[in-house]
């Protein structure tokens, strides 16, 4: 187990924490991680894109003009994609982009981003993060000012008081243990995690390496 400064929010050491290896110290599989991340990707698209076809346009009932005579190439309808106004040939229709992606590879995607943010000694362990009071101001004097965070992202157990005083931070994202994706530990420069929430990330990837 990897050894890492336990800190405070005044950024004072107050002890060690041993971090799992089967967790943070795990080897990073960079084409995992990307695929877990294009997958995440893909299933936010809305896929509502439509465009009618032929057969779909009101109108062209008739022959537009005569066939020959006018000058004009020979059309039947005023539905043809050929004509202003008619149908879309193979147009976008609505569907799913989702991807399936197995759960372990998910939490093999984790580990490698864990992994990575730790290796790189872009890792932070609190021992709580907490506030009396919703306050951004004092968010932004703990993570910009004393930390030193411009883009970080914040991984605590739920309080909403935290949530309510971090998430008006630029550059700042707060998730709940929950909500913990690969997409947003690798978007974000730093990861701060507390010590209570370290525990329930191990325990839900700590077992398969």
């Amino acid at each position: 187990m990897a050894s890492f400064e336990l800190l405070n929010q005044k950024k004072e050491k107050v002890g060690t924490i041993n971090l799992s290896d089967a967790v943070f110290g795990a080897d990073v599989n960079h084409a995992l991680v990307h695929q877990v991340i294009k997958a995440q990707l893909a299933d936010r698209r809305q896929g509502t894109a439509k465009t009618k076809t032929k057969g779909e346009i009101r109108g062209g009932g008739r022959k537009p003009f005569k066939q020959k005579g006018t000058g004009n190439a020979r059309q039947g309808s005023t539905r043809s994609p050929l004509m202003v106004g008619g149908g879309q040939n193979f147009g976008p229709v609505p569907r799913s982009y989702a991807e399936k992606t197995p759960k372990e590879m998910v939490r093999g995607a984790l580990r490698s981003a864990l992994s990575d943010r730790a290796k790189a000694s872009r890792l932070v362990v609190l021992d709580k993060l907490s506030f009396a009071k919703p306050s951004t101001q004092e968010a932004k004097k703990i993570l910009k000012d004393t930390f030193n965070l411009d883009k970080a992202l914040i991984v605590s157990v739920a309080d909403q008081n935290a949530e309510l005083s971090i998430r008006n931070l630029k550059g700042v994202r707060v998730l709940r243990t929950e909500g913990l994706n690969v997409y947003d530990i690798v978007k974000h420069e730093w990861l701060l995690i507390t010590q209570d929430a370290v525990k329930v990330i191990e325990a839900r990837l700590g077992g398969e390496k």
